[in-house]
């Protein structure tokens, strides 16, 4: 079964190419499912005064999904489209995440954390955030969020586990001990949550040159029996699928046999090989 379940498109203003590419170049690669899955529109900052070109404004959700179901019922005997959505984690918004979110018959939706506060953790414009901050301190707070969000049931996968590193800003080699638990403890959130959780490959091509999340914590969460899934997060149709053989063959050389998709907010497990 190839799939890739994390992609963003250029309505959220970041990306390149209209759904449509991204749908014609999972079928040209082979795809047997693709998942659309935009970011959520700012919610916690205003986007006329934030860093520009973040996500799609509010008044285009609408517009993506009706799109994306379109495109699902257009190509439905080449390739099975999924609608979903990467929805930020934001403390005190819980409402009104759930308030969008359960608006659209979405197939799933990503749990992530990009925002510590009003800083973009993710966003290279944002680096000079990590000045003057304790790295392990910043970890501890990422973490915790990422815990919090599990704890919600809003979301149906936990994005980019360890995306904190993306920017090659990791506690020292003392400090791993430490780390390792915030990591394990979110992880624990993840399973007690009943989630999935992806192997995102576009970490392979950051400054951390390493999936997300790490090898250590796949192999966590296969020893806690948390279904995994497979993601690029790619940004351009001709980046569709990129990385995901490496994460693949990670989860074959981890005993890994089924992975998670889904449809209506129902996880199903299926064949990564055969």
């Amino acid at each position: 079964m190839r799939i890739d379940y994390h992609t963003h498109h250029v309505r959220c203003g970041h990306a390149v190419g209209e759904l449509e590419e991204y749908v014609q170049r999972g079928i040209e690669i082979g795809l047997d499912q693709l998942g659309l899955s935009d970011h959520l529109p700012l919610i916690h900052v205003d986007p006329a005064t934030y860093y520009p070109e973040m996500a799609m404004p509010m008044d285009e959700l609408p517009r993506y999904v009706e799109e994306a179901l379109y495109l699902q019922q257009k190509y439905s005997d080449r390739i099975a489209i999924r609608v979903g959505l990467e929805a930020d984690y934001i403390e005190g918004y819980e409402e009104t995440i759930e308030q969008i979110i359960t608006q659209y018959p979405f197939d799933y939706v990503i749990g992530s954390v990009h925002f510590l506060g009003e800083w973009d953790i993710s966003d290279y414009r944002q680096t000079d955030g990590w000045n003057g901050r304790d790295v392990l301190d910043v970890y501890r707070q990422y973490y915790e969020a990422m815990q919090k969000a599990a704890a919600t049931g809003l979301y149906d996968i936990a994005g980019h586990l360890d995306v904190i590193k993306r920017f090659g800003y990791v506690p020292p080699a003392e400090q791993d001990g430490e780390r390792e638990a915030l990591e394990d403890a979110a992880l624990r959130a993840v399973q007690q949550a009943g989630m999935t959780m992806e192997l995102n490959a576009s970490g392979l091509y950051k400054a951390c040159a390493e999936i997300f999340p790490a090898r250590r914590m796949v192999e966590q969460a296969i020893a806690l029996g948390i279904p995994l899934t497979l993601g690029s997060d790619a940004h351009d149709p001709l980046k569709l699928s990129d990385g995901l053989d490496q994460a693949r063959a990670l989860l074959t050389e981890l005993g890994v046999e089924q992975i998670a998709t889904f449809a209506n907010r129902q996880r199903a497990m299926v064949p990564l090989n055969g």
